[in-house]
């Protein structure tokens, strides 16, 4: 579905990513783990063309996107929910879905989506008339997946979805997750700092440092490996 060849991008002079190539299969969870600095974000950023490739090739569904702008790219089937949710604050939780549905013209499927993350998240149900930065921490990051939902991605990019949540929210993020792409049949390409819930739930994976990619296996194999154990499990 989505192929990486030997990317690079730049913060002005500064080398983000190194030459990175990565492959993406329909119906697939993958994820990126790294330390902080790594380079994970900026790949996130780099497939949606917020940040630009300097060199390489980015190919969707068999067509090349690295020169594209970022909102032919949503309508192409990719969007990302960004690190951090940024939502709008000021607005109610249905006018940040509404946001979501910006490029469709399909009611009748908006709405099926619509009752979809309500059943997904019933507390957003309940708070469909409050602003979104009235919420808690766990409930801005399920609006911020929801109104990803509502753009019918086939490609979700997820960046840090456990960010500051507690333990029990992250676990029903991630719960989420993987409903999402097997009940939506949805790839999802997940950048996440807690990479043992990452790996556990992913096909397959990749470590990232210093902008390189270092290594790839299966999620779980990834999980049974000493070094990964020791740089990124803490065992």
């Amino acid at each position: 579905m989505l192929k990486l060849r030997n990317i690079q991008a730049f913060y002005g002079n500064i080398q983000a990513l190194k030459d990175i190539s990565m492959d993406v299969k329909e119906g697939e969870i993958i994820t990126l783990i790294g330390a902080n600095g790594a380079g994970k974000s900026t790949t996130l950023m780099t497939i949606c063309g917020v940040v630009p490739a300097r060199s390489g090739e980015i190919i969707f569904e068999g067509e090349a996107i690295n020169n594209m702008p970022t909102n032919q790219i949503v309508a192409l089937g990719i969007n990302q929910v960004p690190e951090g949710r940024h939502i709008f604050p000021y607005l109610t939780v249905m006018e940040n879905l509404d946001m979501g549905t910006f490029l469709r013209k399909d009611k009748d499927g908006i709405k099926q989506d619509l009752d979809y993350v309500f059943t997904l998240f019933p507390r957003l149900s309940e708070r469909r008339s409050q602003a979104g930065g009235t919420l808690s921490g766990g409930e801005q990051q399920m609006l911020a997946i929801s109104r990803a939902i509502m753009t019918r991605p086939r490609l979700l990019l997820l960046d840090e979805p456990s960010l500051g949540l507690a333990p029990i929210i992250t676990r029903q993020i991630f719960d989420i997750i993987k409903k999402i792409n097997k009940e939506n049949n949805t790839t999802i390409f997940l950048v996440e700092q807690n990479a043992n819930l990452a790996l556990h739930v992913a096909d397959r994976g990749y470590v990232m440092e210093n902008g390189a990619i270092t290594m790839t296996d299966t999620g779980k194999n990834l999980l049974a490996n000493e070094n990964v154990k020791k740089a990124y499990l803490g065992i």
